[in-house]
């Protein structure tokens, strides 16, 4: 251990002696450890934005969707849905779930009375599907019982009414014959450029407040239900609610899909080994130039090398100082680059660079970290092979004599 000791000692030593020389050489090694830990945490950063995004659209992993038809006339209403739902939700402990049904609903605009596409929902949606709500709130389950319906809009609905904000408590009329006056609690921002106004709304609440034109179950729309369960129950659970609310529904026909997806995981490979493949070549880069200096460092050491082998230090001794002197110097270019990396990881804007915030944003991953320091520190062995191997070579009187 003392041997060990006094070699890092030494090596740090020749380092500070020749670090201009060392400098030039390692400034390579540092920007490609940087590359390598920067890439690694932002393709995570990229996979974990990519994933929000795909959630907002089709619901956390595993979302499974349970779709039920009216086939004939003599199929029961849409409230038998509805409990079949229910039962089915109670028999297998589902924590999270939304019923989800689109329709277009009559609103009150200052220009006039026209209808406007309303998404029906539960409280859960709202986390199953990542709703970013940027002015006011969500829904919550005690909205469920209050005494007029509440909304949750996207911004061109909110703009035209003719506001700007929520601190007015704006409020519009939904319905037509007989309207009623629903307050808008949250606002969610424009999907793209042309978007039309748009609402959400408590599904309870809409089916109190509001009864579209089709009053039977034949041809009603219906609900759709969405929940999220473990990966690893998703198979049995979906052949399982498919099968429970066809069996508790006569007449109705029931299908069950899921939003499984491969690809993610293929391109976040794809894009680890690009950042590890242009990473290594800057590293190689690197090593040779460290290489280089190491050589001209021991043609200038061969005297001091010949008077210590005359006082009795081993070959060995020798090999594993010269060769302690790649090692640490790369581990130092190693650290450097990774500090850099956090900091430039830290600090990048994410709001421009993905388009949106995230919700769950990843820490800096520990493993990018730990692989830039493996490999500077593996760099450096490798390059200080060849200088150790030269430095050992040397015999004592060529070397007093030079």
């Amino acid at each position: 251990m003392t041997g060990v000791v006094g070699a890092l000692v030494e090596a740090w030593d020749e380092l500070r002696l020749h670090k201009m020389r060392v400098l030039l050489a390692l400034i390579g090694v540092a920007a490609a450890v940087m590359a390598i830990t920067a890439v690694t945490a932002a393709v995570q950063m990229l996979t974990q934005a990519y994933t929000e995004t795909t959630e907002r659209q089709m619901g956390r992993q595993i979302t499974l969707a349970i779709d039920a038809y009216p086939m004939s006339e003599q199929a029961g209403p849409a409230t038998q849905l509805d409990a079949a739902y229910e039962l089915a939700l109670q028999r297998y402990d589902i924590t999270w779930a939304t019923r989800d049904w689109y329709t277009q609903v009559p609103f009150r605009f200052p220009d006039g009375t026209r209808p406007t596409e309303v998404r029906a929902v539960d409280p859960d949606l709202g986390t199953m599907q990542r709703v970013d709500v940027v002015q006011g709130r969500w829904f919550t389950d005690a909205d469920t019982d209050a005494f007029a319906p509440l909304l949750v809009v996207n911004d061109v609905f909110l703009e035209q009414l003719g506001f700007t904000g929520l601190d007015p408590r704006p409020t519009v009329l939904l319905g037509d014959e007989t309207p009623v006056r629903a307050t808008i609690v949250g606002v969610t921002p424009r999907a793209w450029p042309d978007e039309g106004p748009s609402a959400m709304v408590l599904y309870d609440q809409l089916a109190r407040w509001y009864t579209p034109d089709a009053a039977g179950g034949w041809g009603q729309p219906v609900p759709t239900l969405k929940v999220w369960v473990p990966p690893d129950a998703a198979a049995d659970l979906s052949v399982r609610l498919e099968r429970d609310v066809a069996a508790a529904l006569p007449g109705w026909e029931v299908h069950s899909y899921d939003n499984r997806s491969g690809g993610l995981g293929m391109m976040d490979g794809a894009a680890r080994w690009v950042a590890f493949g242009v990473g290594g070549f800057a590293l190689l880069l690197g090593g040779l130039g460290l290489v280089n200096i190491a050589l001209v460092t021991v043609r200038h050491r061969i005297r001091e090398i010949g008077i210590r082998r005359s006082f009795g230090a081993t070959s060995s001794r020798i090999f594993f100082g010269v060769l302690m002197e790649s090692v640490v110097a790369t581990a130092v270019a190693g650290l450097v680059g990774v500090v850099l990396a956090v900091a430039v990881i830290k600090n990048i804007p994410i709001d421009v660079v993905f388009g949106s915030g995230l919700q769950d944003r990843p820490p800096f991953p520990v493993s990018a970290a730990l692989v830039g320091m493996a490999c500077a520190t593996g760099v450096g062995a490798l390059a200080g092979v060849i200088p150790a191997t030269v430095a050992v070579r040397v015999k004592v009187i060529d070397a007093i004599r030079y």
